[in-house]
């Protein structure tokens, strides 16, 4: 789908989607609970959630997305099929939250990839589970199958490469049939999203203790408290508060938890340090435009915000360095890369260093043709940067925006864009 997006402002009120991330941890921790527990929620189609509940109702769960939420019956553990097709599609969450959880269950699994994600890491993870009685194989390069049942035991997990791993392990160790231990070794990237995964086990009876950087997982199952509540999504908020930052731009987002934790919460206050005017009542979070200036941005905790961030601080005055950003590279895209050539394109100065991009703000940029790259958040901020632009932005592969968000467009347009849609033949 090409999408063409006409320059101008936007203006008015989105209420904000729910949390993806939240949602893959409450639908995980709900399907191996002992009874039905009902998640109140937003609606959403995001592709990741939907790939999530398929792989849950692979394993005997029922997940049906009803007014006001989720119902959803857990897994039978006394009925497991034997094997299971894991449709994770493109969803790198998925595949790395119910892989080690599938092993736990004992259930020999083929999960089906699609997109980038065969090409994305998922070693030590598959290195650990191997070390506990799983065998792996690829016998295509976008099938991942697994053999035999997760031992119990003491796992290790480096904290600098994905958190992701750790959600995996935290929320599957308890399943086995005796107590272990997970260790997780120096620095953690994006501890926000293990706060989510310890804060979801919570409401359902389930919290590990820590000691330094060793949890304590004792045998047990997950008590549903039959209902929970998802908030809204932060990550995805960003684009639209980012886009009140923009030249004449006013947006109010409703559905935000200012207590929530989220790491991309953070976006407040890096745009108000690039000098945005934001004011927050009651979750509701006003963004108008201001100075623009050029700042340091560490992407350590806050990779997801960086393409969008980038647009703001392209047009603008000074310099802004994104540093600690390398695993932006091994997204669904290159993000460094496909951030730096898509701005650039539409008239931006942006530099691709190893670790992260050095952007020097321009008064206004120009428009033009990019690609989504396959990858929802450069939609997205090609879309944001659009409002700066002196001529139509068009973007190939909008459809790219269905993984996490594909009321986007229909919400860009409520929001006074002028946008044309051409579906692809």
């Amino acid at each position: 789908m090409n999408v063409t997006v006409f320059p101008g402002p936007i203006q008015g009120t989105v209420e904000i989607i729910p949390s993806k991330s939240v949602l893959h941890r409450l639908l995980i921790v709900a399907a191996l609970a002992d009874k039905e527990t009902f998640i109140r929620s937003g609606p959403t189609e995001a592709e990741d959630v939907a790939a999530t509940a398929a792989c849950l109702e692979a394993l005997g769960a029922s997940i049906q997305q009803v007014d006001g939420g989720f119902s959803v019956r857990p897994i039978d553990r006394e009925n497991l099929p034997k094997q299971a097709v894991f449709p994770v599609k493109e969803s790198g969450s998925t595949l790395r939250f119910l892989l080690p959880i599938v092993c736990a269950l004992g259930v020999s699994g083929q999960f089906c990839m699609a997109g980038r994600l065969p090409e994305r890491p998922l070693a030590p993870l598959d290195e650990e589970l191997t070390r506990h009685g799983i065998t792996l194989t690829r016998p295509e390069p976008h099938l991942l199958c697994t053999e035999g049942s997760l031992q119990p035991g003491d796992y290790v997990i480096p904290g600098n490469i994905s958190s992701q791993y750790i959600t995996g392990l935290l929320l599957a160790l308890p399943l086995l049939g005796s107590d272990s231990t997970l260790t997780v070794e120096g620095r953690i990237e994006s501890e926000d999203y293990i706060h989510i995964t310890l804060d979801a086990a919570a409401k359902f009876g389930y919290e590990p203790s820590l000691t330094a950087n060793r949890y304590d997982i004792q045998s047990g199952t997950f008590q549903s408290p039959s209902t929970v509540d998802a908030e809204g999504d932060w990550s995805n908020a960003a684009f639209w508060l980012s886009a009140g930052a923009m030249p004449d731009g006013e947006i109010q987002v409703t559905g935000l938890s200012p207590d929530s934790l989220q790491g991309d919460r953070a976006v407040i206050q890096v745009l108000e340090r690039m000098g945005a005017n934001i004011t927050q009542t009651d979750g509701t979070y006003t963004v108008t435009e201001g100075v623009r200036k050029g700042i340091e941005i560490d992407a350590t905790a806050i990779p997801d915000l960086i393409p969008v961030l980038s647009a703001v601080a392209a047009v603008g005055t000074g310099t802004t360095i994104i540093k600690n950003a390398g695993r932006l590279r091994l997204k669904e895209s290159d993000r460094l890369t496909a951030t730096a050539q898509t701005l650039n394109t539409l008239g931006a100065t942006v530099t691709e260093l190893p670790e992260g991009l050095r952007i020097e703000g321009v008064p206004q940029l120009k428009g033009g043709t990019v690609d989504a790259w396959g990858d929802h958040r450069i939609a997205m901020m090609a879309a944001v940067a659009s409002i700066a632009c002196e001529g139509p932005v068009m973007i190939t592969g909008g459809e790219a925006v269905n993984k996490s968000y594909p009321q986007f467009w229909v919400e860009l347009a409520g929001l006074g864009k002028e946008i044309h849609l051409i579906e692809e033949v």
